[in-house]
């Protein structure tokens, strides 16, 4: 984690990478879709329980993961790259889809923990990238940014309705391809690092 760097920069470097790998606009129409027969009361149902689910599973994954690539002998840089790679290949997937894919799951309050807490929300894109800031500017940043991007799902989830009229179905579909193409950037941006890190370990191993 670089020292020079305030706690506010830090933070900004953890939430923009972040948001753009859990992409809620890009959500909005999947939760919309499986929330509309749902009656008021259970689409706080289904929100609640997405938002449980999710925080779990990303916070066991930030609190756990180094530990699994301890047991499993992997570093950083091998997971850099690895990571980038798995996000690379989701943000073509979803450029080049005409239409977000949509489950065909019968309407229910259950569809809160799954499929929208996960993978929709703590999907694979999010949790490699939570790894990578967690390496990258250190815990503290990178879980500010989860809650702050976790308390950004759950307004965009509560206002859905009022923010596809506004945008329309079309236009949250045209955010998301924008936000794969960063997303994609960002990939590059890992394998890049992480490819520059095993240089390094290969040059200090040759000299020692």
């Amino acid at each position: 984690m670089p020292e020079d760097i305030s706690s506010i920069a830090l933070f900004s470097l953890a939430f923009i990478p972040l948001f753009v790998a859990m992409e809620p606009v890009g959500v909005l129409p999947i939760y919309l879709s499986m929330t509309q027969p749902l009656s008021a009361a259970e689409k706080k149902k289904v929100l609640l329980h997405s938002l449980i689910t999710a925080t779990v599973i990303t916070l066991a994954f930030l609190l756990l993961g180094k530990a699994v690539f301890i047991a499993l002998g992997i570093t950083v840089h091998d997971f850099q790259i690895a990571g980038g790679l798995v996000l690379l290949c989701i943000a073509i997937s979803d450029i080049v889809m005409t239409a977000r894919g949509r489950p065909d799951i019968k309407p229910a309050s259950g569809v809160g923990i799954v499929p929208i807490g996960t993978p929709l929300i703590a999907g694979p894109a999010a949790l490699t990238t939570l790894l990578m800031l967690n390496d990258l500017y250190g815990f503290p940043a990178t879980l500010a940014a989860l809650g702050a991007n976790l308390v950004i799902i759950w307004f965009f989830f509560l206002s859905a309705e009022a923010i596809i009229k506004y945008i329309g179905e079309s236009g949250a579909r045209g955010i998301s391809k924008v936000i794969s193409l960063l997303l994609a950037a960002i990939a590059v941006m890992m394998i890049r690092k992480g490819m520059f890190g095993l240089k390094l370990l290969a040059m200090v191993e040759r000299v020692f």
